[in-house]
């Protein structure tokens, strides 16, 4: 089993930049992908980025050019740059793990608040 915790969330202005952390621990030799995901209250959960294991990132069209995610294999850690926030990248970010048998791990999230 993995163990993820975030770390990073707060409340910025607009234009403003925040930094996320995610460090899993447990069986990590089983991660395949990790990365984030977002929930805004109303809304259905959202990918913002993931990163596989050979370094393949995909990232959420609400994000990319804004957002930036780095992934640490040796210290199982993932990282989100966010730059040029938005209101409307207020929610509940996620950390995501998949392991490589498909079972799907979630931190406890961490929220970020964008004031306009």
């Amino acid at each position: 089993q993995v163990h993820l915790v975030e770390s990073g969330g707060g409340l910025v202005q607009a234009g403003g930049s925040l930094r996320l952390s995610c460090a899993a621990s447990g069986s990590i030799f089983s991660i395949n992908v990790m990365g984030w995901y977002r929930q805004a209250p109303g809304k259905q959960r959202e990918l913002v980025a993931v990163i596989f294991r050979e370094g393949r990132t995909n990232y959420g069209d609400a994000v990319k050019g804004r957002f930036t995610s780095s992934r640490d294999n040796a210290k199982n850690t993932v990282d989100l740059q966010m730059n040029s926030l938005k209101p409307e990248d207020t929610a509940v970010y996620y950390c995501y793990a998949l392991g490589q048998s498909g079972a799907i791990m979630w931190g406890q999230g961490t929220q970020v608040t964008v004031s306009s």
